[in-house]
């Protein structure tokens, strides 16, 4: 079979290089039995390729068992694809084949691999090199003759490198990698794709679609399509559906496009232009966008990071205990780090008075923690914490050291003498209390951390907290 008939068999619409280098591979890989890894972001078509690439091996009369690795649950992953036995673990009322066995003799696809858990990524290395594998539940050895397809839209060897997924894994299932290209660098493939949708929901819903703007067509070009294909797709069955017998312009289509995403604008930063720039702009111009630019992306850090300090400030008091927390807090209002001397003076530290947004917070806090201890831990308010870094008083701390009492210094000994920790010290510290708290409950402590637990695994791990 060669690439026309692939791609016409599988609605598979395109020319463009990068489309004719994945397809020819294709076409090479398919007849052997090599591990395949396809890589590529979400929506381009990663089970279609899959599935063809099963259908043009000699495995075409098997089983092609589809599996997304990140959809299953951590507890129940590995009975889900090796299997269990019965009385394995409450629920298990009968013995169960897994998705290997049920593939046996065809292809298994798993998709986001790269979310599966450390332990059952030993497991994946085992029957990929040997075909041998456990039941839960199960001393004997079973074995299984599987072709695996892996798929992931992350970046593999990144998470290697942090940790989240085994290396020897990762050489055994790069064997073969296909590089599935998003639709944002199929400039060409665009509106012939568009188009062939559009033409599909029109008999489907009984419609007509009236055409295009040329503005439209370069809004569709220029788009950068964070959910590829899926996202076409949907675009195209909304303007059919309601968009019914009518024009569809550049206001119209701007309509069904995220408006950050509308000029082509990564998914990390905000957009800050409908149009662009003016030609012949002047560098003054060009430089205040970028400021802008900029600016908009420090201001979407900082909501980030006030989440992140109201998230601490909870785990604080339900890990070291609300009253010893705020006996260390600093005084609400005053000078923050100042003390009134024995005189009734204020202490001459140097520092200047500064006013918080959340000051007010901080005065009530101790009434508020006092009506916390009443409720239920998910109905409990969380309180934000808040630190100024100000070199000014870097500079006076140098020269006087303020007077603390004894609850606030037994505080700061946690940060060495005020300093702050790291993200990934003040991560490890808390994770450790909270396990220490709950007498080594995992999932007690990653409900109290807020996280989930298979992250909470992954920490621990990381850490060395085992």
């Amino acid at each position: 079979m060669d690439r026309s008939e692939l791609q016409q068999k599988y609605g598979i619409i395109g020319e463009s290089p990068a489309l004719r280098h994945a397809l020819d591979k294709v076409i090479q890989v398919a007849p052997t039995d090599i591990t395949i890894l396809l890589h590529g972001e979400t929506g381009v078509g990663k089970d279609v390729t899959a599935r063809a690439i099963h259908d043009l091996s000699p495995r075409k009369s098997g089983r092609l068992v589809i599996v997304n690795c990140g959809a299953i649950p951590e507890g129940i992953i590995e009975s889900e694809l090796f299997g269990h036995e019965k009385g394995a673990f409450t629920g298990a009322h009968e013995s169960r084949r897994g998705y290997f066995e049920q593939a046996d003799g065809g292809t298994i696809f798993l998709d986001e691999i790269v979310d599966t858990p450390k332990n059952v990524q030993v497991k994946l290395l085992r029957v990929l090199e040997t075909g041998e594998f456990f039941r839960v539940g199960s001393s004997q050895v079973r074995k299984c003759n599987v072709r695996v397809i892996a798929a992931s839209n992350k970046d593999m060897w990144k998470s290697v490198e942090d940790g989240d997924f085994r290396e020897d894994l990762f050489y055994r299932l790069n064997t073969v990698t296909i590089l599935i290209p998003p639709l944002r660098k199929r400039d060409d493939d665009i509106l012939l794709i568009f188009q062939k949708f559009v033409a599909e929901f029109a008999r489907k819903y009984d419609s007509v679609f009236r055409g295009m703007s040329d503005g439209a067509r370069k809004l569709l070009l220029s788009y950068r399509w964070p959910g590829n294909i899926r996202e076409l797709r949907n675009v195209a069955e909304q303007l059919v559906v309601l968009e019914k017998s009518q024009y569809v312009d550049e206001q119209v289509l701007t309509k069904y496009l995220k408006g950050r995403q509308r000029m082509g604008s990564p998914d990390n930063l905000p957009m800050l232009f409908q149009e662009e720039p003016q030609a012949g702009g002047s560098y003054q111009e060009a430089q205040f966008g970028d400021l802008q630019l900029l600016y908009r992306a420090l201001l979407e850090m900082r909501s980030d990071m006030s989440d992140l300090k109201r998230m601490m400030g909870t785990l604080f008091y339900n890990t070291l205990g609300g009253e010893r927390l705020q006996r260390s807090l600093p005084p609400p209002s005053g000078d923050r780090f100042s003390e009134r001397s024995a005189t009734g003076d204020s202490a001459s530290s140097g520092f200047e008075k500064k006013r918080h947004p959340q000051d007010h917070e901080l005065a009530d806090y101790g009434a508020e923690q006092e009506s916390n201890k009443s409720r239920p831990f998910h109905l409990r308010e969380s309180q934000s914490m808040t630190v100024d870094i100000d070199p000014l008083e870097e500079q006076n701390h140098e020269e006087r050291k303020p007077e603390w009492s004894e609850d606030q210094l037994r505080a700061v000994e946690l940060f060495g003498d005020h300093e702050l920790p790291s993200i990934e010290t003040m991560e490890k510290f808390l994770i450790a209390r909270a396990l220490e708290r709950y007498k080594g409950n995992r999932r007690k402590a990653a409900r109290v951390l807020g996280m989930s637990e298979r992250t909470l695994y992954r920490k621990i791990d990381q850490y060395g907290l085992i």
